[in-house]
Order: C-alpha cells, then structure tokens, then sequence
C-alpha cells in the first residue's frame, strides 16, 4: 500500500525542545507539527501503517530574488539559478523531516521507528511539502 500528498506553505524544521529556568522542558515545534497532522488527515488511510516503512520527502522553497534575471520574476531565472536548496540556514533535511515524521506518527503510521528507509530532497518552487509512504 502507498499514500503520497502535498502540504502546501514553507516547509518548516523541528526545533530543539528548550527547558525553562524553572526546568520545565517544551517542544517549541508542537503547534508547526499540530498543524501539519491536522492538514494531513484527509490523507489518513483506513488503519494506520503497521509494518517496515520506506519514506520519500520533497521539500520546496521560494527562490531568492538573485536568482532570477536583473532582480525582476518576469525576466525568468538567470542560467545558472540552483534547482536544488543548499542555503546556509536552519533548514537542515533532518530537521526538516523529524517534524514531518513526528506530526505523521499516530496518523500515518503507529511509530516513525517504523520508517526503514528514507529519502529527503530540498528544492526551489512553489512551497510546499510532498510526502510517499510505501510498505516494504
């Protein structure tokens, strides 16, 4: 069985929990992953994924305006605009994945320990999410 949909909005990475002066420790990434699991339930299959998982994640980012001829959209994208995100920035694919994994848990499937096999992407487009989860 396979499920595959699209989030659309700026993929956005988990955070590290932070803990309080008092010691209380938090998820600063609870309300980005309430989010997305409520966007994705229309996509819940029947009965969550029980078995070994294999994971394709594609995550799409605006372009920068340097990338594009004289600054200006409508002049297209210079020859050498990037197809894939490398930008130096909090976006890293494990950060932007555990958020995804740990919002599909309980939805998707029972577990993300469940996921065997993984593959992430970073790109430029339209913002958005795509996610296929497979049975192995």
């Amino acid at each position: 069985m396979e499920v595959q949909f699209t989030v659309y909005g700026d993929p956005k990475p988990q955070a590290r929990h932070r803990s309080t002066k008092s010691g209380h420790n938090y998820d600063p990434s609870a309300a980005k992953k309430k989010s997305f699991a409520q966007v994705i339930q229309e996509y819940r299959p029947e009965k969550p994924f029980e078995g070994p998982l294999m994971i394709m994640l594609k995550f799409y980012f605006r372009r920068p305006n340097a990338h594009y001829k004289s600054g200006n959209r409508e002049r297209g994208l210079k020859e050498n605009a990037p197809i894939l995100y490398t930008s130096k920035s909090r976006n890293d694919w494990d950060n932007l994945g555990k958020l995804v994994c740990d919002a599909m848990n309980g939805i998707m499937y029972l577990d993300d320990g469940q996921i065997a096999k993984a593959g992430v992407m970073k790109l430029y487009g339209k913002p958005r999410t795509e996610v296929t989860i497979k049975e192995i």
